[in-house]
């Protein structure tokens, strides 16, 4: 699924919800510019999708017409393989690196990241023979991650560990100087 599908997805999915946000709103909600909602809107209409009526106020509502319709299911279908296919990709890569870990005689883990891929690095370290020791996270220090607390960088100095894995994505580089930093040796740290 391409972004301009996404997008299109996301915008008919908040307006069958909502049929009348502003464009404002809709950038506010998908977290994109207001000119690229702007744009989507106008080719959504032009394509047949949503029939527009202007109300008081220069608000305007939006109808998901039935062509709008059906293709915001096949729309959706191609979101979920493309889902599901990115899981299982996820999961391949997790299960791999695990294994490797396992065969240099790690037992112990530290998630550094506490987001979204260290929730599914959780997960499948449950099919491992590895045992999570704690989850650092500089930027969500004392929050909750599966029944454990967040804790800063500082805290692995005096913890029992064998490895860390990085479960950030945005710059794994600028992470790994941070640990090494840290006095982490770098042998110790992993990346997906």
């Amino acid at each position: 699924m391409d972004k301009e599908d996404f997008y299109a997805l996301k915008i008919m999915g908040e307006i069958e919800r909502d049929d009348s946000p502003s464009q404002r709103e809709l950038s506010r909600r998908l977290n994109i510019s207001l000119g690229l909602v702007n744009t989507f809107l106008k080719r959504l209409v032009e394509k047949g999708y949503f029939k527009v009526k202007t109300m008081p106020r220069n608000r305007v509502k939006y109808f998901l017409t039935p062509k709008g319709l059906a293709r915001k299911s096949k729309l959706t279908v191609e979101y979920l393989k493309y889902s599901v296919d990115f899981y299982g990709e996820i999961k391949k890569l997790l299960l791999e690196r695990y294994g490797a870990m396992e065969r240099c005689g790690i037992r112990s883990v530290v998630f550094y990241g506490a987001g979204e891929v260290a929730e599914l690095a959780y997960l499948y370290l449950q099919l491992t023979g590895l045992r999570l020791a704690g989850i650092v996270d500089p930027e969500q220090e004392g929050k909750a991650f599966f029944q454990r607390s967040t804790k800063a960088p500082g805290w692995l100095a005096g913890s029992d560990w064998d490895a860390v894995l990085i479960t950030r994505l945005d710059d794994p580089v600028r992470d790994i100087k941070r640990l090494t930093s840290e006095g982490i040796e770098r042998d110790r740290i992993f990346t997906l």
